[in-house]
């Protein structure tokens, strides 16, 4: 037993569960720390959705509990996707589903991408952008057991100045009059109003369009397009009614003014500079790379269906992505897994890491980002993140060593998320 506390924790646990469910997991290699290196043949024992001891050996099970075998398998905690989008996944059809679609639909398609994410070995996400009242039902309806996914934290929709990235743009006016955001403000007192909406609809965190973006269909830059002072308000009314703020932000003025205004990360920052990274470091802010996106959106240039302004947005942003990476990571910049998935493919999150080692990851470095790190940055670091003792049984496993080749984790094999198994070794 690795601790006293373990063992206490454990014999309680048992004690006081008479009915419950008790799973053995024989790992022969155990990234039970990301960054720490493997153990080598380790027994994870797990009470219903708790991991309550870890222990060396084989240790075998008591009659009527379960042993899983992953003694040739590389075990380690469940992956973190900290930026997506359930609800949707861009294609020729995008733009009329925001028009035909209802929030059930979006809720059903959400279902669906849940559990394509979940089987990808992503066991929890962040979902920063969609329509409050579907990703909050889905949200709740999955940690209720009601339907399978991830564990999600949501923002409902991006806070967003008026005819900014995240309200809605290259319709009619009269359409547009009808879809407007109910999140789009101006001036400090409406962003305080639009931020404390948020939190009342049961915003987790805060999401800010603090610059413009690739898929909005606008010629409105990828520049700063909410004011300081706008910016401080969002904040501050954040932190008064205890939520963080994150930035989806491009240009440098916006991601700069964001960091200087106090939110916690960055999505995606596209062109930071020197001055960027000493504020990230200053702020110990968080940057979420999103560059599966930006090799989405490369790829997408010549195709009609998307609008002309996204095309020439995307020419742009899409090829800087891998090297903004390069360099944050030089500097120092504190890295949390985040794909965008929703402009990229669902499933298809794990990508991310290839282009994370592209950039000049180690693989174990990359995995970290997407369990430690992730973890922290979405305030969950005493549920997840890890394979420890009092920590939610979220685990996953490949039949090959990913810190060897990072490619092994776009085949994840086994996947549990809170004590229930949705994929097991063929």
């Amino acid at each position: 037993m690795k601790s006293i506390a373990a063992a206490l924790l454990f014999g309680s646990a048992i004690a006081g569960a008479a009915h419950a469910d008790t799973i053995y997991i024989h790992a022969g290699h155990l990234l039970a720390v990301p960054g720490e290196g493997y153990q080598e043949e380790q027994t994870v024992i797990i009470v219903d959705d708790r991991i309550v001891a870890i222990e060396d050996g084989y240790v075998t099970p008591n009659p009527g509990e379960r042993l899983i075998n992953l003694t040739d398998s590389y075990v380690m905690p469940g992956l973190i996707d900290s930026h997506v989008h359930l609800l949707s996944e861009f294609s020729p059809t995008a733009r009329l589903n925001a028009l035909t679609y209802s929030e059930v639909d979006e809720a059903f398609d959400g279902a669906m991408h849940a559990r394509r994410t979940l089987q990808a070995g992503f066991t929890t996400v962040q979902d920063v952008g969609g329509t409050p009242e579907a990703i909050f039902s889905l949200r709740d309806a999955i940690m209720n057991g009601r339907v399978p996914g991830p564990r999600i934290r949501a923002s409902g929709a991006s806070i967003t100045p008026t005819g900014g990235h995240g309200d809605v743009n290259g319709f009619s006016p009269a359409l547009m009059q009808i879809f407007q955001s109910d999140f789009a403000c101006d001036g400090a007192d409406d962003c305080r109003r639009a931020t404390r909406l948020a939190v009342r609809g049961g915003a987790d965190v805060i999401k800010i369009t603090a610059t413009g973006g690739v898929l909005s269909n606008t010629r409105a830059g990828l520049g700063q397009q909410l004011f300081d002072d706008e910016l401080v308000a969002i904040v501050e009314a954040a932190e008064s009614m205890g939520r963080r703020v994150t930035a989806h932000a491009h240009g440098v003025d916006g991601i700069n003014a964001a960091l200087r205004a106090g939110v916690h990360s960055i999505e995606h920052g596209t062109y930071l500079n020197d001055e960027t990274i000493e504020l990230f470091l200053e702020h110990d802010a968080i940057l979420v790379p999103t560059v599966i996106a930006g090799v989405t959106v490369t790829g997408w240039t010549n195709e009609e269906w998307l609008p002309a302004p996204s095309r020439e947005k995307a020419a742009i942003v899409g090829p800087l992505m891998i090297d903004m990476l390069r360099r944050a990571h030089e500097g120092g910049v504190r890295i949390a897994f985040g794909t965008d998935t929703g402009v990229s493919r669902h499933g298809e999150n794990a990508l991310e890491f290839v282009y994370m080692v592209e950039a000049g990851f180690e693989p174990e470095e990359a995995i970290r980002a997407a369990t430690v790190i992730a973890a922290e940055h979405i305030q969950l670091e005493d549920e997840i993140g890890t394979i420890e003792p009092g920590k939610s049984a979220d685990i996953v496993a490949v039949t090959a060593d990913p810190l060897l080749n990072i490619e092994e984790l776009l085949d994840v094999d086994f996947v549990m998320a809170r004590g229930e198994v949705y994929r097991l070794p063929e």
